[in-house]
C-alpha cells in the first residue's frame, strides 16, 4: 500500500488505542487517556517486522507518510510500521479532547518520556510486540527515539533521529519562549479560557511568524527556495504557508506539546539523575544520528557532542539549504538522504 496514492480521508483515518488511567512521569494520572495510530503493512508471525514512526511538534499521523511507500525503506510490504500520535496533537490525548477537569488549559503537563511509556503500551498490550526493527523520527520524533532506546534498550537495536535531539538546549529554549509569547500575547487567548468558535487568531499568526525565522535556514529565503513550493512571494510564503499552518492547530494543544518539547532531556529518565551523557553512554542501540547542516533548533554540534557519548552511533548530516525543514519531507533530495540512511541503518 502507498500512503500517497490514497485520499486524504484514507490517509487521515487512524485507530485509537485506550490506555485507561494513564499514570504521567510527574506522578499525575491522566484518567481515560488514548493514543491514536495509523498501522501500515501487516504484522509478520512471529512479530519482529515492527517499526516506530512517532510523530512530531503539531504533526499529525498522515504528516509522517513522505517517508512511507513501496518504494521507500520504510515499505508496508516489508514492515509493519506504526505511527502513533503525541499527546496533545489533537486527535491522541489533548487540551482540546480531554473532558473537564482536565480540559484546555488544566490539561497535565507531557513529557517525551509519557508519550514513549504510552507508545510501549500500545506496541505490547495491543500488539503483543516484544523486539522492534527500529525506532526513527523527526524533531520532537527524534527526541522520542532518542527516549525510546533509553527507556525500552532491550526492545530497540536500531534508532534513526533525525533533525531532533536527545536534550533540548538552552538556545533552543529560548526560541520556544518566543513562540509561548507570541501566542499568549493575544487578548482573546485569555490564559486558555477561550472559546473553541473563537481562537486567538491574532497570537496564532504571530506564533506562524516567530516559527518562520527558524524552520528554514538564511540561505533559503537569501535563495527564495519557497519559489519551487510554488509561493510567489515572500509574503504569500508567510501568510499561506506559516500562517495557514498554525490556523490549523488549537492554542492549548500547541502550549502542551511546546511544554514537552521544552522539557525534553533523556537524561531525566529515572536511574540518571538528570545526567544526558549517562544516559547516552547507556544507549545500546545502533544509530544514524541526522542532523541538518543548517538546522537552527538542532545545529550539527549538538549532535557531534551527542553522538560522541554514545557506544555504536554514525552523525550523517543532511546537506542543503532546507534547514530544520530538511526532515520534513519537503525536498526530493533530503529525503532521498534520509530514506538511504535508514536503509543503511536496517541492512547493517
Amino acid at each position: 500500500m502507498d500512503p500517497k496514492k490514497l485520499t486524504q480521508g484514507e490517509r487521515e483515518s487512524h485507530d485509537i488505542y485506550e490506555l485507561g488511567d494513564f499514570q504521567l512521569v510527574s506522578g499525575e494520572i491522566l484518567p481515560k487517556a488514548k493514543i491514536a495510530y495509523k498501522a501500515w503493512g501487516t504484522l509478520n508471525a512471529d512479530k519482529s517486522n515492527a517499526i516506530v514512526y512517532p510523530t512530531w511538534f503539531t504533526g499529525r499521523h498522515w504528516e509522517n507518510d513522505w517517508l512511507i511507500g513501496p518504494d521507500m525503506t520504510l515499505s508496508p510490504e516489508k514492515y509493519f510500521i506504526i505511527v502513533p500520535n503525541m499527546f496533545g496533537n489533537g486527535l491522541s490525548s489533548s487540551p482540546s479532547n480531554t473532558p473537564a477537569p482536565l480540559d484546555g488549559p488544566r490539561f497535565p503537563e507531557i513529557r517525551v518520556q509519557d508519550n514513549v511509556n504510552a507508545q510501549h503500551q500500545l506496541v505490547t498490550e495491543k500488539f503483543g510486540i516484544t523486539s522492534l526493527v527500529a525506532v526513527l523520527g523527526w524533531s520532537m520524533g527524534a527526541g522520542q527515539t532518542f527516549q525510546w532506546a533509553v527507556s525500552y534498550p532491550e526492545m530497540v537495536p536500531k534508532i534513526l533521529p533525525f533533525c531532533g535531539s536527545a536534550r533540548t538546549s538552552p538556545h533552543n529554549r529560548v526560541f520556544l519562549e518566543g513562540v509561548k509569547a507570541a501566542l499568549t500575547a493575544d487578548a482573546k487567548f485569555n490564559g486558555g479560557e477561550y472559546k473553541a468558535d473563537d481562537p486567538p487568531v491574532v497570537g496564532l499568526k504571530a506564533c506562524a511568524r516567530v516559527y518562520a525565522g527558524w524552520g528554514l535556514s538564511q540561505p533559503f529565503y537569501w535563495h527564495e527556495t519557497w519559489k519551487e513550493m510554488g509561493f510567489k512571494s515572500l509574503d504569500d510564503f508567510l501568510v499561506n504557508f506559516w500562517e495557514k499552518f498554525f490556523l490549523a492547530r488549537e492554542a492549548n494543544n500547541l502550549l502542551c506539546m511546546l511544554s514537552t518539547w521544552w522539557h525534553g532531556n533523556i537524561g531525566n529518565t529515572e536511574g540518571f539523575d538528570g545526567n544526558l551523557e549517562t544516559a547516552l553512554a547507556s544507549i545500546k542501540a545502533k544509530a544514524i544520528v541526522m542532523p541538518a547542516l543548517i538546522d537552527l533548533y538542532f545545529p550539527v554540534a549538538d549532535e557531534e557532542y551527542e553522538v560522541s557519548h554514545m557506544p555504536d552511533a554514525e552523525l550523517r548530516v543532511i546537506p542543503g539549504v532546507w534547514g530544520h525543514f530538511a526532515g520534513g519531507g519537503s525536498c526530493d533530495t533530503d529525503t532521498a538522504f534520509i530514506d538511504k540512511g535508514l536503509k543503511d541503518l536496517l541492512d547493517a
